[in-house]
């Protein structure tokens, strides 16, 4: 036997053609997610939006609050880009200021969501029995308070502003990912790696935080994607109902509803920050359906 045997030579190469290089779950989804051109549209438009709320202000040579009654109403030019208001305050650098605003609200939202409904819907689903009923039925108790009075209470108590707003929206929004996890966690749960855990003594700690959670996070991103233009969309109608971000403070909301009655002599007032509000709540829903799309594993090849 032994002269079927010898040793390979070191210069010998192998053939590269019958190897497949190995890719994890994260990186697999991102190779469908770049395939998905909706959502990669989507994803550069969000870029465009974050570079146009940082640099903004520094390439504006005003300020949001800047007034120059002599220009009011002034259409857009090369003086002011998008125009200028009744109070000729440049539009252009309030959008800017706008953007900050409307995107530090959804993207703080709904991270308040995920930890809150991360937390409470695994908990819930892990412990199991009277427990799990007991707090889904406190998490229905806080999904039918309208979150319209939450932030009228809010504000007789705090007043107005931003931080109001993501007050409000934390309070009654974390139930839909609390939901979402909870019934993750409940599937994941019977799979035979969960119940391994168990045999060998993992705590539930280590068990929700090493198997569970980590399993669930697909299904955790596409919802937090899908829930910032949520809140970027509530912040807006709540600055335009008057119970937001306050004058002189720069809002999209804000903006749009002062320029709805000028809509018809001077229509750029209420076009640019609708636009903005369109398009924002637009490339965040095209880059969750995409992600969605990515993490979904019946569509792996």
């Amino acid at each position: 036997m032994t002269e079927l045997f010898k040793p390979l030579d070191p210069s010998y190469q192998f053939p590269e053609h019958g190897s497949l290089a190995s890719s994890s779950y994260w990186s697999d989804a991102w190779m469908r997610l770049k395939k998905n051109r909706m959502a990669m549209v989507g994803l550069y438009m969000l870029i465009g939006l974050f570079l146009l709320a940082i640099v903004g202000p520094w390439i504006s040579p005003y300020t949001y609050y800047d007034q120059q009654l002599y220009l009011k109403n002034t259409p857009p030019c090369a003086q002011f880009w998008f125009g200028s208001d009744e109070l000729g305050r440049d539009i252009f650098t309030r959008i800017c200021w706008g953007a900050r605003i409307s995107l530090f609200v959804g993207i703080t939202a709904a991270t308040l969501d995920l930890i809150i409904g991360v937390c409470y819907g695994s908990y819930a689903a892990l412990k199991g029995g009277k427990t799990e009923e007991l707090m889904m039925r406190a998490a229905d108790v806080f999904h039918s308070i309208p979150y319209l009075l939450i932030v009228i209470l809010l504000m007789v108590v705090m007043g107005s502003g931003v931080m109001t707003i993501i007050l409000a929206l934390t309070i009654t929004k974390w139930i839909d990912m609390a939901r979402i996890v909870r019934g993750q966690v409940l599937q994941l749960k019977e799979l035979d790696f969960v119940k391994a855990a168990i045999a060998y003594g993992a705590s539930q700690k280590r068990i929700l935080m090493q198997h569970l959670i980590p399993n669930a996070m697909g299904a955790i991103i596409v919802t937090m994607t899908l829930t910032i233009p949520t809140a970027i969309f509530a912040e807006a109608f709540l600055s335009f109902l008057g119970l937001g971000v306050q004058a002189p403070i720069a809002s999209w909301g804000t903006m749009a509803s002062d320029g709805l009655s000028a809509l018809s002599y001077y229509p750029w007032r209420l076009f640019f920050p609708a636009g903005f509000i369109t398009l924002t709540i637009l490339s965040f829903n095209l880059l969750g359906d995409g992600i969605r799309d990515a993490f979904d594993p019946r569509l792996r090849k």
